[in-house]
């Protein structure tokens, strides 16, 4: 189970760096392990990844994942991956529903990582040896298309576009109830949720996240949205659509409807990504299709 510290006015480990801050509670460890677990993603800082220089202020957020002090490397798994794109410096994936992007507690194989170590050569390593190759990710449940840098260089370059939004996302998301406005913007920050450490939500001192979205089609009692992320926050869409009380249809962690359409999880699908392409500097926009069985559950609700 994961171990939450939330850093209080009063708090010992406030102003220390995150390392520092580690070895005093984890003391079984040592400090260069800790910094790499923290550069590996095991230990976060308000659901980032952060510097083991980091210096801890009020209000943030330590979540420890469990570990060992003898993490294994990383072995490859033959595991067939849906390229949209590729060439010598990124790699653009379709990644299926169901499908955990990088190892964590309860993942430690068949994830979208151990495919792309048997599918390439190298990949980049700024994530460290958990995340190599990784930019930014997507729920498991989520389906769609995460672009993968092959060395450091392309991922700086893809992280900066990140940082000023100018590499855009675009979602397709079947959510309950009728939408009336045509389009609209929700901007409303989002923090862990105090109550469930494992969902997010609508805080006044939660971090500012805005949503674009765009109604394409309307049902009975659902709406076929394109939404748009100007912020790239922890379940953002699935947090501002429960806010504004037209959850994702089957999200099992924010909508508790009593029937589901699908099994399998939240219908969400990351259909769209742009950017600027490290080397050429060219803009490259991307597209995947719907999955069979979002088709399929839209075809139904037509009928």
């Amino acid at each position: 189970m994961n171990q939450t510290i939330i850093i209080t006015p009063d708090h010992p480990l406030k102003s220390l760096r995150i390392d520092k801050a580690m070895v005093a509670t984890l003391p079984e460890f040592t400090r260069s392990h800790l910094s790499r677990r923290i550069e590996d993603g095991f230990i976060l800082v308000n659901d980032e990844i952060v510097k083991p220089s980091y210096t801890l202020s009020v209000h943030d957020v330590i979540t420890i994942e469990p570990f060992t002090s003898d993490a294994g490397p990383l072995v490859a798994e033959n595991i067939p991956l849906d390229i949209v794109y590729e060439d010598q410096d990124i790699l653009v994936v379709n990644k299926k529903q169901g499908m955990v992007v990088h190892p964590s507690n309860g993942h430690q194989v068949g994830t979208l990582v151990h495919a792309l170590l048997y599918h390439c050569k190298d990949l980049s390593g700024i994530n460290g040896e958990i995340r190599p190759g990784i930019v930014h990710r997507i729920d498991k449940d989520t389906s769609g298309l995460l672009v993968v840098a092959k060395h450091d260089t392309a991922h700086v370059f893809l992280a900066d576009q990140l940082a000023d939004h100018s590499l855009s996302r675009t979602y397709l998301a079947l959510v309950t109830g009728v939408v009336r406005e045509n389009k609209g913007k929700v901007i409303a920050p989002i923090g862990r949720n105090p109550d469930d450490r494992l969902a997010m939500n609508v805080m006044k001192d939660g971090k500012e996240a805005v949503t674009m979205f765009q109604v394409l089609e309307r049902f009975e009692a659902h709406s076929l949205l394109s939404c748009q992320l100007h912020t790239g926050r922890t379940h953002q869409i699935r947090v501002h659509m429960n806010y504004i009380h037209h959850p994702i249809e089957s999200d099992p962690v924010y909508n508790k409807q009593k029937y589901r359409l699908h099994d399998g999880g939240q219908l969400l699908h990351a259909a769209g990504l742009t950017l600027i392409h490290p080397r050429t500097k060219e803009k490259m926009t991307f597209e995947a299709p719907l999955p069979d069985y979002f088709e399929a559950i839209l075809s139904k609700l037509r009928r």
